[in-house]
């Protein structure tokens, strides 16, 4: 088990891409910390659904509490307003 430092793109309500360099397995499960502007980090479980080498990985969210996923779209309807 190893922990790294990531960047997320396209994230949405289901899942992401996790761009690092890190190893990962399709099927996967691995646990992110998405640090939000507001208030405490996200903490999900994914699970791999592709890995590209040396680029990264798209994951689709697994367990989520009902506050996360209110959370979670507030921030993404808040990422899309800035300009």
């Amino acid at each position: 088990m190893s922990q790294q430092e990531a960047t997320i793109t396209d994230l949405s309500k289901t899942g992401c891409f996790v761009l690092t360099g890190g190893k990962v397995e399709p099927k996967e499960l691995v646990r992110l910390e998405i640090e939000a502007p507001e208030g405490e980090p996200f903490v999900l479980w994914a699970e791999v659904v592709e890995a590209a080498f040396e680029i990264g990985f798209a994951v689709r969210f697994t367990s989520m509490t009902d506050d996360d996923e209110l959370r979670l779209g507030r921030f993404i309807v808040a990422s899309l307003e800035k300009p």
